[in-house]
Parts: C-alpha cells; structure tokens; sequence
C-alpha cells in the first residue's frame, strides 16, 4: 500500500493509521464477501471464526499482508477465548474502529412446548453469550479510544416470532436486547451500537434472477453497505438502532 492519505468511510486515515475492522463468523457468506469488501478499500481485518482451515484460506484468498490480516480462532461463547482474540487484535493493529458481528445459527421446526432444552441453550449460546464475550472484551478499549463501531445481524423474528421458531426467536431477541441496552450505555462515548436485521441471506445470488420466489431475501453486498455506512463517521449519530433490510411484509 503506498504513502499517501486515504479516506475511509468519509473518514481521513493517514498512512500507518488505516482502519480496522473485526469480523465474527467470519468464514460464513456474508463474512467472506464484507472482508472482500473491507480489504480492497485498504482496510485492515481481524477474522474470527472458530476453523482455522478456513480462516487460513480466507487470509490467502484475500491476499493479505501480515500487517493488515489477522485470523484469531476463537470459541466466542467462551469468555476467555474471546478477549485472546480481541487481544491479538489490538496487538497486531493497536486499535478496532468497527466490530462486524456475523455469528449465526439456526434451528427450529418443533413447538415451544415440544423443544428440548437443547435447542434453546444452543441459540443463546451462539446469540447472546458471543455477542457478550466479544463486546465485553472490545467495547472498553473502544470507549478508551473514543470511537468505535459494533453492528450486529439479526432478524426481525426478534421483534415478530413465527411459530416453531421458538428458540430462535428466544436467541436472536435477547441479542438485540443486549445491543439496544449497550448502545444507550454508550451514549456519549463515540462509540455507537446498531443492529441490522435481514430475513435470509440471498448469497447463491439466486432472488434477481427469480424475482417470484424468495423476494425477501437479501443479498451479502446491500447487508454490507449497510455496514459500511454504520462504520461510517456519516453515521456517527446513528446508535442504538433496528435496521430493516427487508420488506414490510
């Protein structure tokens, strides 16, 4: 990369002091594309996911140097591992202006009164408690720094449950509550807190060519401008917001 000053999001980032973005599940198919997308702007990356296989591939398949790329495997529902990954960040990079959750997970199919514990453990674990470990660990190097970015994907199933989605709902609600709770926290800080919220994931960029079916589908790259105007110092007003990327229907 070379010398001169760049921009980023409408923000001025000097040589030497580009941004830094960590991405959860990073290794999914909105992670892959918004790290694509992120590192041809000259943007550095910490990727966590839980195979290193696959973070290794995403590293070289993103061509990344040392100095801008960073894989840290981590087990987010673990606390500890959680800040070790954070920590490697900020000792590779020195700082994380926007944190990029992606961790996903679904399961449903069966009643409330007919589901397991199981699946109700299983989602709380993938939505809330990842969501606590990371911001936990990140979010007072943040304010420390006074700026900072977190936006989350959720799901207006939420706010609205559907039948036989039981746990789902129960862990993708106490995830966005989590977020709004921490965003009024924040208020004051520069560090701002969204929630982007998407039905299905179109990533076989399949709805355009088949506008009948699954129209409400929403592809990788309209959730990641998204993004990329949340990281944004345009929308450094914008916190503690549900963003609909989907029809009202």
């Amino acid at each position: 990369m070379n010398d001169r000053a760049t921009s980023h999001g409408d923000r001025p980032v000097a040589a030497g002091d580009r941004p830094v973005a960590m991405i959860s599940g990073a290794t999914g198919g909105l992670g892959r594309v918004l790290a694509a997308d992120l590192a041809a702007d000259g943007w550095g990356l910490a990727l966590l996911g839980s195979s290193e296989e696959r973070l290794d591939e995403l590293i070289a398949q993103l061509e990344l140097p040392g100095e801008r790329g960073l894989a840290a495997t981590a087990d987010l529902r673990d606390a500890a591992a959680a800040g070790r990954a954070v920590e490697a960040a900020y000792e590779r990079f020195g700082h994380v202006d926007g944190l990029a959750h992606l961790v996903g997970g679904w399961t449903g199919g069966t009643n409330v009164v007919d589901t397991a514990d199981e699946p109700f453990v299983e989602m709380l674990d993938q939505h809330l408690w990842t969501s606590l470990n990371v911001t936990r660990a990140l979010v007072p190097r943040m304010v420390a720094a006074g700026r900072g970015r977190i936006v989350a994907v959720t799901t207006p199933i939420a706010g609205a449950p559907e039948a036989g989605m039981g746990a789902y709902a129960v862990g993708k609600a106490a995830e966005e509550t989590l977020f709004a709770t921490l965003a009024q926290e924040l208020v004051g800080t520069g560090v701002t807190v969204n929630v982007v919220r998407v039905r299905a994931i179109d990533t076989r960029q399949r709805r355009d060519d088949d506008p009948d079916k699954d129209t409400d589908k929403t592809t990788p790259e309209e959730i990641c401008a998204a993004i990329r105007y949340l990281f944004s110092d345009a929308a450094r007003v914008v916190n503690g917001q549900r963003i609909g990327l989907h029809s009202g229907i």
